[in-house]
């Protein structure tokens, strides 16, 4: 089975900062192009972090207090502090970034952007540089595959190739990324493999294997679908 990559759902032509720009450009530069983010990059290309909505709000929030006032904002880390107090790019950033690779699968990235929680992922190479982004929606084109395609390689490179089964012994059903599943499988115990190896499938919303029949029951329980 081969599992999409980011490189084929990134946006390539990325918004980026220098690490040297200023407070307005930033916020002129997420303006202007009608995003939340942006990477902040250095001389080479290579990423250092990236500065958000939240982290110029940071400033606006610091700035709220009159002059001798206690700060707007008492309880902010001490680092927090230094970003609100900051001017350019490399001062306002969160770093380090969260990156992922060009060959990453939207599994692995969807996993850090869980574990992480946030909704993008900046895209760099071997070498750090910035080749693009992806976000949560972007993911999420995976669920757009055509039903077609999606049962293509469920017969061809799960059940075939993987597992060695013989495809005319099994009826693959898929409609709206929903997968049923008819036939007669050798054994019992395979169901499970079955079913995890279809939900892996780009696309796949659901597995159902309750028409699945089997030849032998080499589980403990016994009985069933034979």
């Amino acid at each position: 089975m081969r599992h999409r990559r980011i490189d084929e759902l990134m946006t390539r032509e990325v918004v980026s900062v220098p690490r040297d720009a200023p407070f307005k450009e930033i916020t002129r530069t997420l303006t202007r192009h009608q995003v939340t983010a942006v990477p902040v990059v250095d001389g080479g290309g290579r990423v250092m972090g990236v500065v958000s909505e939240g982290d110029l709000l940071r400033k606006s929030a610091d700035q709220a207090a009159a002059p001798g006032d206690p700060p707007a904002v008492p309880d902010l880390a001490a680092w927090e502090r230094a970003k609100a107090e900051g001017t350019r790019a490399e001062e306002l950033m969160s770093a380090p970034a969260v990156c992922a690779r060009p060959d990453w699968t939207v599994a692995e990235a969807a996993r850090l952007m869980e574990v992480q929680g946030i909704k993008r992922l900046v895209v760099v190479d071997d070498e750090d540089r910035l080749v693009g982004i992806v976000s949560r929606r972007d993911l999420l084109g995976i669920f757009l595959r055509q039903d077609d395609d999606i049962r293509r390689e469920i017969v061809e490179d799960v059940l075939g190739d993987t597992l060695r089964l013989d495809p005319a012994s099994l009826t693959v059903d898929v409609r709206d990324g929903r997968v049923n599943l008819a036939g007669r499988l050798p054994f019992r115990g395979m169901i499970p493999a079955v079913e995890r190896m279809c939900a892996t499938v780009d696309g796949v919303v659901s597995v159902s294997s309750t028409r699945l029949a089997y030849a032998t029951d080499d589980t403990e329980r016994g009985g069933g679908r034979s």
